[in-house]
């Protein structure tokens, strides 16, 4: 029996372009991010005509990030697509950004013709080779029979499982070649397993754990996230009553207003959120990597605690730090199971009341004079009520972000977190707009990391994304010059960043408005007429040159060996 896709029925003779569409639409892609060229040419024919929308990014960089914003914000896999060759490679950034994340994204390229292939052809790159190590799977096409058949496996090795981006290379005489077009109702692929429910036995050793804990510490990161766990983090947070602390990519999944919430662990996180990784005796560790920046010096990490480590990807259980209750599953999954073991009510007044003492002698602070960057996230949060999806650049901005932005919901922090990727704050808030129209989404960057994707301020311009753009502009690649200033005795070797434009000009050159901020008195003025605005805003905030990001672990120290900074008012 036939069924409809789209606007073809299935059984159908098509050309591989119109396989690509219709594949696309199998999997309920409405959107994809890209820039045309030689070897795509016969898909982006078929794409003229079909009813997904394409978002012609500037840089195919750009169309990666914003594909990853899309897939951040929307929870769905994002989608972009670019020519072989130097298009392709141009992709590599934001594909390793995705993988690093654990972001699901799915990037096809051109490739020149089949025959060509190896010749070293006018663009033509091994790019499965070169995104080997950065993909969770790719793919080289070379019969239009397999085409659809990959499609649908790539589709759901990138959202299942520990998410990723999947890149298929489709050389360009494949396009044009015709097929039967069968989309396969289910996938058969040897190896590829998701553990998704965890094993009752240490389920039930968490339990016990957590039961007998003096001291415990909910660490929750990206998969809490990803897994949309956030209700069942709660749940055991006030269940429990365990205080919480997250990475960077845990921002959003618990409340930061929360009483029980203590704040980012690691290198930049707070003061009260590190004295109590040191102290506690359990860590219930769910959907974490224990990354450098989280961990300082691995042997000296979290000296007195036992750890649960809850995370779907079994390679990183024990990567970093030694798991004495290893759970492989689903963070959800995970959690829910462990809830259901649990006996009653925890009662852990005492550890709580440490870390309130913890967090009245150690609260984030800064000096009130001049134009904080501090103050500017302060008023933002105030004027939007701590509803916007913020996304974020690399470097100082991105920590004051962290810091000053308190979030009460999962999906509303987008920043590159494992890889660090300066530019992609612009891209990914591009794609955030298009996958979540109404919302109020701000793009905090600083002068250096703004300047790597500038040119999307015409894809902003041209698709009218509402954008508000908030440059946090010292004149230095900003964190760069502070750990010059901390561990390079002050030589600002080339990280001064002379010949800066006039950013609200070049704005206006693109049809934006903007407008220039140099005085704390015309922050709040700025900041609401870039919310009112209907469409994009910019605003370029002249903050103080050598404000710096604390408290600040030095690289390869102790969580409990910070430098506090500010002297506050």
């Amino acid at each position: 029996m036939l069924f409809t896709i789209g606007d073809r029925a299935e059984g159908k003779k098509l050309t591989g372009a119109e396989i690509i569409v219709q594949a696309l639409q199998a999997e309920g892609v409405d959107t994809v991010f890209g820039i045309p060229g030689g070897s795509v040419l016969p898909l982006y024919h078929e794409l003229a005509v079909a009813s997904i929308r394409h978002i012609l990014t500037r840089h195919e960089q750009a169309a990666a990030h914003a594909a990853d914003g899309y897939a951040r914000a929307s929870g769905k896999p994002g989608v972009c697509i670019a020519t072989s060759g130097p298009g392709a490679t141009n992709l590599v950034t934001g594909i390793a950004n995705a993988y690093m994340d654990s972001i699901p994204l799915v990037a096809i390229t051109g490739q020149v013709s089949v025959p060509m292939i190896g010749h070293d052809s006018f663009q033509e790159a091994d790019i499965t080779g070169i995104t080997l190590p950065i993909t969770k799977a790719n793919y080289l096409v070379k019969n239009v029979h397999d085409l659809a058949a990959t499609i649908h496996e790539a589709f759901y090795i990138a959202t299942t499982g520990r998410p990723g981006p999947v890149l298929i290379d489709i050389p360009k005489d494949i396009t044009t070649q015709r097929a039967l077009f069968r989309y396969p109702p289910r996938l058969h692929l040897p190896g590829y397993r998701c553990k998704v429910q965890p094993h009752a036995l240490q389920v039930a050793q968490a339990a016990a754990a957590i039961g007998a804990a003096e001291k415990p510490l909910l660490f929750i990161g990206g998969g809490v996230i990803t897994s949309e766990a956030h209700e069942e983090v709660r749940q055991l947070a006030e269940g429990q009553d365990i205080p919480v602390v997250m990475s960077m990519m845990g921002k959003g999944g618990f409340p930061e207003t929360h009483p029980l919430f203590v704040g980012m662990v690691g290198m930049h996180g707070t003061a009260a959120a590190n004295y109590a990784m040191c102290e506690t005796d359990l860590i219930i560790g769910v959907g974490v990597r224990f990354d450098d920046r989280v961990t300082g010096k691995v042997e000296a990490f979290a000296p007195k605690a036992k750890i649960i480590h809850i995370d779907i990807d079994a390679a990183e259980i024990g990567k970093v730090v030694q798991a004495h209750i290893p759970i492989v599953s689903d963070a959800r999954q995970g959690l829910a199971a462990i809830l259901e073991k649990l006996p009653g009510k925890g009662d852990h007044q005492a550890w709580r009341q440490q870390i309130r003492r913890w967090q009245e002698e150690n609260p984030l602070r800064y000096e009130k004079s001049g134009l904080k960057p501090q103050y500017v996230l302060e008023e933002l949060y105030n004027l939007t009520k701590g509803q916007a999806i913020i996304c974020t650049d690399v470097g100082q901005h991105q920590m004051w972000a962290v810091q000053y932005y308190p979030l009460s919901r999962p999906r509303a922090f987008l920043s590159s977190c494992g890889l660090g990727t300066m530019g992609f704050g612009v891209p990914a808030a591009m794609g955030a707009a298009v996958a979540r129209p109404g919302e109020p989404i701000v793009v905090i960057t600083g002068d250096g990391s703004f300047q790597m994707n500038i040119q999307e301020l015409a894809t902003i311009s041209h698709y009218q994304l509402p954008l508000k753009i908030i440059i946090m502009n010292n004149g230095y690649l900003g964190m760069v010059r502070q750990w010059q200033e901390f561990f390079f005795n002050r030589r600002y070797a080339y990280s001064e960043m002379l010949g800066n434009p006039d950013f609200v000009k070049v704005a206006e050159a693109y049809r934006i408005p903007g407008r220039l901020v140099n005085e704390s008195r015309e922050v709040v003025p700025a900041l609401e007429e870039a919310l009112a605005a209907e469409g994009p805003f910019l605003v370029d905030v002249r903050i103080d040159r050598e404000e710096n990001v604390f408290p600040m672990v030095p690289p390869g120290g102790t969580l409990n060996k910070m430098v506090t900074g500010g002297k506050g008012a």
